[in-house]
């Protein structure tokens, strides 16, 4: 074998070194954005967003990523954090503003269920993507989604985050970007007239319809499609430990409901250790309850089934299912196909449930792996292109917000 600087010896070929997923990735970008520049140079506006579409993908996929791939959203930005008070409260977010760009679109950016809320990694490098990308960006702390909670407080949350940003911008309308169940939210925001006409489009991001449905998945490991059939699919068990955590009741004694319930905080926080030192406070029967819900689910599924029922009111109000007919902005659905958390059918579903004059696009992808993915199956280089293109209409719906005056 050659060594370092020398050449390999004669009649034989060294082997090129595998490349890393993150390097193939970029690779990929890369060749996509050489398609988009020679296959688009006759429709100029189409082939910049495409282009700014690569950026950001490449972008998100390594938030260190350099070279051709990333130069086509390069405007530097101001990055702060502030608070506010709303109707319901104070509100607390981080602001994204691209600093070479007049009157740049707005867009709010919800984060989903997640302990770090506005300061989770992958949404800050989200937040920061599409400053580059030449758009503003909020991202609001959504309280209840940080606690592991889908709540119709947060619906104001959202709405109060619209209002604020149109107030800061001067816009009359902005975007809604949300992820996760965010996403499902976001849409039930839509729907509410104090809050739809300040809203110029909503983009859900492997987001949820019906939050019972989903819990049932959760439980049984089963999908249910619009189509009626029903398909065996594991379940993430972060889904079942958030639908515990939520009502600890139904499945401990009295007495160990506060403690179980810390002790399942911990364990969603990925602290296992602190978790189960938590857990010794618990009665002898509490903790052999929490070994079953954390290490023998399948055993609790009839309890699950008559949490779902107990709680279907309280899960009918976080649904968009029968909640969006009146809708009247425009909706763009995207969801990763192999999503162990929340199944992809429930896109699916949304696409029905949205009314079709403003649906826009629905994509289910394997490309998309930005949120909870969970074993996907190898995207092909149309699926890529898919996604691209996908990234590259929510751009332009971002571009074409009205413009107004930009507040001082």
């Amino acid at each position: 074998m050659a060594t370092h600087g020398q050449a390999p010896a004669p009649g034989r070929v060294e082997a090129p070194k595998p490349k890393s997923r993150i390097q193939k990735r970029i690779t990929y970008w890369s060749v996509i954005a050489l398609v988009v520049v020679l296959g688009g140079w006759g429709a100029r506006r189409a082939a910049d967003s495409h282009l700014r579409a690569v950026s950001v993908l490449t972008r998100l996929t390594d938030r260190n990523a350099t070279g051709w791939a990333v130069s086509f959203a390069q405007h530097p930005f101001s990055e702060s954090t502030a608070s506010a008070e709303t109707p319901q409260g104070p509100l607390r977010y981080r602001l994204y503003v691209p600093l070479d760009v007049s009157h740049p679109p707005a867009l709010v950016l919800l984060h989903g269920i997640h302990k770090a809320g506005i300061e989770e990694p992958r949404l800050i490098n989200f937040g920061r993507t599409l400053a580059r990308a030449g758009v503003e960006v909020m991202t609001p702390e959504l309280k209840d989604l940080a606690d592991y909670q889908v709540t119709p407080g947060t619906v104001d949350a959202i709405g109060n985050a619209v209002v604020l940003l149109g107030e800061k911008t001067g816009e009359p309308k902005v975007g809604i970007l949300g992820l996760s169940f965010a996403g499902g939210l976001a849409l039930l925001a839509a729907e509410r007239p104090e809050y739809a006409n300040k809203i110029g489009f909503v983009a859900a991001v492997g987001a949820h319809d019906d939050m019972a449905r989903v819990a049932r998945f959760f439980a049984a490991n089963m999908i249910e499609k619009p189509d009626g059939s029903s398909v065996a699919f594991q379940a993430h068990e972060y889904g079942a430990l958030v639908l515990a955590y939520a009502h600890p009741e139904d499945f401990f004694p009295p007495k160990d409901v506060s403690t179980a319930r810390e002790a399942l905080r911990l364990w969603l926080w990925e602290q296992p250790a602190v978790s189960m030192k938590t857990a010794e406070g618990m009665s002898r029967e509490g903790k052999q309850e929490l070994d079953v819900l954390l290490h023998h689910r399948v055993q609790l599924q009839q309890t699950f089934f008559h949490e779902i029922e107990r709680h279907q009111a309280e899960m009918q109000a976080v649904s968009p299912h029968s909640h969006i007919a009146d809708l009247r902005v425009p909706v763009y659905l995207l969801h990763g196909s192999s999503d162990s958390i929340i199944p992809a059918s429930e896109t699916l579903w949304l696409g029905k449930d949205v009314p079709q004059a403003d649906l826009r696009r629905v994509l289910v992808s394997p490309a998309m792996n930005m949120i909870h993915v969970d074993g996907q199956r190898a995207a092909t280089a149309w699926d890529k292109w898919a996604l691209v293109d996908f990234m590259a209409s929510l751009l332009r719906a971002a571009d074409s917000l009205e413009r107004g005056k930009k507040s001082k």
